[in-house]
This record gives structure tokens, C-alpha cells and sequence, in this order.
């Protein structure tokens, strides 16, 4: 894809903030008309870098380009063209629901009326309480409403679904699959993996303000093992040698292992001849592959809470 194709192009993006590095070269890329997900844990930059995208901080070095500007340099322009969710919204308290959707809304153009009532309705909010009154997640819903309302053609979302229930998260994954088929883009930043596997065409997965691995579940899981189940009626042997095969274990007639994507063909054909009775293949999650980045550090949390 080209810089035209690209409603982020991030490329080799440095912040620091005194001696803490928070970004040290990063590179993200968001295709026009797709889904990108962007995952790390707490710390690792990703608020960071949602804050350069949109002009409240400058960065110390690489490039940032936005819907064809410059984040910092083109700010007033390009707001008119972004709708921006955090995890945690703050509001006018004094103003109501539908005041502040209708507010933020006009920021990318004319109200849509008709797409407004829409989404009221499919998060169930009442927008004639005042801001003052809602709830985390009601405050959540006025910000989801305003952004998914609008007109913006890119939508940068930071842990937008934070303080909803599990309907309401269903109601925001049908939402930003309309918001794709209107050829509009999104940048979504979520601890949620289920929710960003439905809906990203592609990942970014960052450790220490650095890119570890970018591209499609499918290029990703090019980049690990999958896990087969299996019950055989001729044994296993020889199974456990095979070039690829990794963690083969037997328990109640049930063999188990991992193999890498490069041998799978050749392994699954070995399985067939020794006359599979049940076989479960499983491609890596989301969650598995961003664990291959931070499964140590889960590991040493774990460790330290049996301290």
C-alpha cells in the first residue's frame, strides 16, 4: 500500500517525557476503509501515541501523518475529520446526554439526526439526563454515540468499551462493522482480544514504545504453532519426532501438541495415516499471540503474587 492508502501512516515515532522513553522508533499503519487494532499493556505507548495523532502532544522525532496532514501542524483541519473516544470520558456536567452528542457531532459536519436516534437506541441511553448523573458507562455511551454518529472518517478509539456490558460491547462490535462498510476507518485500542480479533483486518502489537509485530491474523499466525487435538487407532509413534512438532503430550487416549505452520501440511498427513478417530486443529488466538511478547512478564506477575 501506498501513503495514499493509508489513513495513519506512523513511522519511526521517539517521545520522551525527561528520562522515560515512551515511544523509541514505532511504526503503525492504518488502511482507509479498515479496522486496525493496536495492543499493549498499560505503559507501553499507546496513549502516547493517540495523543500525537491528535495534536496535544508533539513528538521528538520520526514522521506522523493523518488523513494526509500532519498531526501537530494541521490539528485545526484535521479534527474536523476524526472522532476520538477514550476509556474513561469526562463531561459538561451540567450539560444533558444529547446536548453533548450534539456538540461533538457538529464537529465533523452536520448533525445526522436520523444516524444520532439510531444509535441512542441501540445503546439504550437517555440523552435528556444531565451528564452530572450518568454512570462510567452511560459517559462512555455519550462519547460512543457522538463518535459512531458523526461524520468523521476516522475514528481513533482508546479502550472505547470500558465500563459496558457485555450486550452493549456486542452493540459497538455491529456499530464499527457499519462504520467499515461506510469506508470509514478506525484505529481501536482495546485489552479486549476477542473483541479486536472480530473486527481488526489488521494488528499492531507494541512492547516499550516499539512495534513487535504488525500485519493480519493470518500473516501473524504465520508466525507461531497451532495446537492439535487428536485420538488415533494406530499409535503415535513416530509423531513426536517430527520436524515442527513441539509439547507432545499423551492423557486418557488423547494426544496433544503444537506444531509449527511451515510443517503443518506434512504433520496433519502423518496424523491421517495412523486413522484419526477425533482431531481439533486450533490456530493461536489474539490473546496467544501477544502473549509470545509478554508471556515473561505474566509469568513473573504470577510468580510474585505467590509470594
Amino acid at each position: 500500500m501506498t501513503t495514499d492508502d493509508m489513513a495513519v501512516d506512523v513511522e519511526g515515532l521517539t517521545k520522551s517525557f525527561g528520562r522515560v522513553h515512551a515511544l523509541r522508533g514505532l511504526d503503525l499503519r492504518v488502511p482507509a476503509g479498515q479496522v486496525t487494532g493496536f495492543l499493549g499493556p498499560n505503559g507501553a505507548g499507546k496513549t502516547t501515541t493517540i495523543r500525537i495523532l491528535l495534536g496535544l502532544l508533539k513528538a521528538d522525532g520520526g514522521r506522523a501523518s493523518m488523513l494526509g496532514g500532519d498531526p501537530w501542524s494541521d490539528a485545526v483541519r484535521l479534527h474536523k475529520n476524526i472522532a476520538y473516544v477514550p476509556g474513561d470520558v469526562m463531561l459538561w456536567p451540567n450539560l444533558t446526554g444529547g446536548e453533548a452528542i450534539d456538540i461533538l457531532c457538529r464537529l465533523s459536519g452536520p448533525l445526522d439526526v436520523k444516524r444520532k436516534q439510531t444509535m441512542l437506541e441501540r445503546f439504550e441511553l437517555d440523552p435528556t439526563k444531565k451528564a452530572r448523573a450518568y454512570s462510567k458507562g452511560n459517559r462512555q455511551k455519550v462519547a460512543l454515540v457522538a463518535a459512531l454518529a458523526s461524520n468523521a472518517q476516522l475514528l481513533l478509539l482508546d479502550e472505547p468499551t470500558s465500563g459496558l456490558d457485555p450486550i452493549m460491547e456486542a452493540a459497538f462490535t455491529e456499530s464499527i462493522r457499519e462504520v467499515k462498510a461506510q469506508g470509514r476507518s478506525v484505529l481501536l485500542s482495546s485489552h479486549i482480544f476477542a473483541e479486536v480479533e472480530k473486527l481488526a483486518d489488521r494488528i499492531t502489537i507494541i512492547r516499550e514504545g516499539a512495534t513487535v509485530e504488525t500485519g493480519t491474523m493470518a500473516e501473524l499466525r504465520h508466525l507461531t504453532r497451532t495446537r492439535v487435538t487428536v485420538v488415533l487407532d494406530q499409535g503415535a509413534d513416530g509423531l513426536a519426532t517430527m520436524p515442527g512438532v513441539h509439547d507432545f503430550a499423551t492423557s486418557d487416549g488423547h494426544i496433544t501438541f503444537a506444531v509449527d505452520e511451515a510443517e503443518l501440511p506434512t504433520v496433519l498427513t502423518a496424523v491421517a495415516a495412523r486413522g484419526p478417530r477425533s482431531l481439533v486443529a486450533n490456530p493461536p488466538s489474539l490473546e496467544e499471540l501477544f502473549l509470545r511478547h509478554y508471556g515473561d512478564e505474566m509469568a513473573a506477575l504470577s510468580a510474585g503474587s505467590k509470594k
